[in-house]
């Protein structure tokens, strides 16, 4: 059994990061079937995961193909085993076996946890990666979050950008918490999420600002050179 308010917790993660609910419980599911074969799956090489919601159970299935002469246990089945579960199984096909330890979902919700916190993070950064990157070049509004010796960091709705301090013009200072308008120089997605370069000096920049506030610069009736 499953605690109701794990699956509440599920829902919450999925509401607040803005990620598919599927996504959260595929890796949910990867999580049991490895702690499943980690614990208890010595004599099963191939397992299905049933999650029932209404009634917070989690089912494990033991996947054995039908066969003349088992020469691996951990995956076959004769067909003599295999009709005595069901008269209709033929050679080639699959039986599911309920396998499913005792107190297995305490073992199973420990194991997959971490599967489940890896797999919000990879979307957050995918999710994030979408949200940008067709926006290079783009004028945005963020608010300074923090500085070191090379760079500013620039809250972007829930992401920082990096505005390079040499991107900076000529004696510009920011304090925490300072409105800044930048431009999106650069997006480059990399294994530990999508990186976003900002510049307060780009070229771009000046002609992004000229097309907020004349429409002929915008329409393109004039170009700035």
């Amino acid at each position: 059994m499953i605690s109701k308010k794990f699956f509440e917790a599920l829902d919450d993660i999925v509401k607040e990061k803005g990620i598919p609910r599927e996504v959260v419980l595929e890796a949910f599911e990867q999580g049991i079937i490895s702690a499943y074969r980690k614990n208890f799956g010595k004599d099963t090489a191939d397992v299905r995961v049933d999650i029932k919601e209404k009634t917070n159970k989690i089912v494990v299935y033991g996947l054995k193909k039908v066969v003349e002469e088992v020469t691996q246990p951990a995956n076959e089945i004769s067909l003599e085993e295999a009709k005595a579960i069901n008269k209709n199984y033929e050679i080639g096909d699959t039986v599911e076996i309920e396998v499913t330890p005792k107190n297995f979902g305490r073992i199973a919700i420990q194991s997959a946890k971490q599967r489940v916190q890896q797999a919000v993070i990879e979307a957050e950064r995918e999710i994030i990666y979408e949200r940008f990157k067709d926006r290079e070049l783009e004028l945005v509004n963020g608010t300074m979050n923090r500085r070191d010796e090379k760079n500013i960091y620039i809250n972007l709705d829930r992401v920082d950008g990096i505005l390079p301090i040499k991107e900076l013009l000529p004696n510009e200072e920011f304090s925490p918490g300072s409105r800044i308008r930048v431009l999106i120089s650069k997006i480059e997605k990399t294994t530990k999420g999508p990186i976003i370069f900002l510049s307060r000096i780009n070229p771009i920049l000046i002609k992004r600002l000229f097309e907020l506030e004349v429409p002929e610069v915008y329409e393109g009736i004039v170009e700035i050179k």
